[in-house]
């Protein structure tokens, strides 16, 4: 018997239980969906998680103090005081591998405006640092290296504090703010940056001369970190080690010693961070796989119960000619049909419900030609691995034995 044929003789068996098969197919549609839902949720945090890195600028390095040993207690990098300007004028001159480096150091106190006040953060850094961190300026002007020089006491603020102090939307470029009791005049404001990846405001900052937050806030002569940024994502290793080797050299280190400096690129958070998500990805579509799996075992069930109720019609088809791969093509294409009508239903719910969990939810989602392929090849595999031995047991009957059933 062709295959149109069986075909028909299969899809004719299916609509004869139409609930029955509902229910069943209904199994495939959770498993399919719940997968291809999941992937989206994984996919898109994972891809977030790259955007928010790659514009915290994807070819930034920090260089931390820290690796040094005191009584035998390893320092937290806060306490430690072993970069300084030289090592910042030291990186510029030998590493060609970097385009810009910016000494930082860092503080946190309040900021007042008239009656407006806010808790929050002021970065001492060059003009460098815009380009490092891939900043922009919206409104005013950036400090410049005369403002560094002369301990100029001027700021570059971010949206968030600009939201904070002039709650009733006038130009902030121009006024004067105060920083624990400080005055900085306010020359320019940044672009909106948003959230990073570790739910921080990038936008509650405020940026001044370096030399500024050094003397005149923290009375300092170390700094906090170096931010460097190399020529090119591909650049990242080489100005990596160039940077390892001009510190040592500059902090007299020898051969065998441990340093007194971290060096951290974005390239190693991001693979840090993909890792996580990569996993946390494979473990939400297995456990949306197990739902796959259970409707396949519907499925089974299904055409397990189908055979015993066809038993005579089988046992007649047998007797007249039926071949024993006619009765299992049978078999086995109704199990097909039913994995494949609820793996396109499956698809389709599930594009739909991430699209809602981006809608109402507002999570990411990454909807990808791979997750629908992986979804619906794994779901004709499992409508032909759990249709295969009832299909097989009704093609094994002894044709007899099957017209005396009862």
């Amino acid at each position: 018997m062709n295959k149109f044929n069986l075909t028909k003789i299969a899809f004719k068996s299916i609509m004869r239980n139409k609930f029955r098969t509902f229910l069943t197919v209904l199994g495939i549609i959770i498993g399919v969906a719940s997968v291809i839902t999941m992937l989206a949720i994984g996919q898109g945090s994972k891809e977030s998680i790259r955007q928010n890195i790659s514009s915290m600028g994807s070819n930034m390095i920090i260089i931390h103090p820290g690796g040094d040993m005191r009584g035998g207690v390893r320092m937290d990098s806060g306490d430690m005081k072993s970069l300084s300007l030289a090592d910042i004028k030291a990186l510029k001159e030998g590493n060609e591998y970097l385009s810009a480096v910016s000494p930082m150091v860092s503080a946190r106190g309040q900021v007042i405006f008239r009656n407006s006040n806010s808790p929050t953060s002021i970065q001492g850094v060059s003009e460098d640092y815009l380009s490092i961190r891939s900043l922009e300026i919206e409104t005013g002007k950036m400090f410049t290296e005369e403002d560094v020089k002369k301990i100029s006491k001027v700021a570059v603020v971010g949206k968030t504090v600009v939201e904070n102090l002039f709650p009733d939307g006038s130009d902030p470029v121009g006024e004067t703010i105060r920083y624990n009791k400080i005055p900085f005049k306010v020359i320019g404001v940044l672009k909106e940056k948003g959230e990073n990846s570790f739910g921080q405001d990038q936008d509650d900052i405020i940026l001044a001369p370096y030399t500024t937050v050094q003397k005149r806030l923290l009375a300092v002569t170390h700094i906090n970190e170096i931010m460097a940024s190399a020529d090119s994502e591909d650049d990242v290793e080489k100005a990596i080690s160039t940077s390892e080797t001009i510190l040592r050299e500059s902090h007299g280190i020898t051969e065998g010693k441990d340093d007194d400096f971290r060096i951290m690129s974005q390239k190693e958070l991001l693979t840090s961070l993909g890792s996580t998500s990569e996993m946390m990805t494979v473990l939400l579509a297995s456990i949306a796989g197990i739902s796959l799996f259970v409707g396949g075992i519907g499925i089974m069930n299904i055409m397990s119960v189908s055979v015993i109720e066809r038993t005579k019609e089988i046992g007649l088809r047998l007797s007249i000619g039926a071949r024993e791969a006619d009765i299992m093509m049978q078999f086995l294409i109704e199990s097909i049909i039913i994995s494949l009508s609820g793996g396109i239903a499956g698809m389709l719910l599930g594009i739909t419900s991430a699209w809602a969990v981006n809608y109402i939810m507002q999570w990411p989602i990454l909807i990808t030609a791979d997750s629908i392929i992986i979804s619906f090849s794994v779901c004709c595999i499992t409508g032909i691995f759990f249709g295969w031995y009832p299909a097989y047991k009704a093609s094994k009957l002894d044709p007899i034995s099957a017209l005396r059933y009862e």
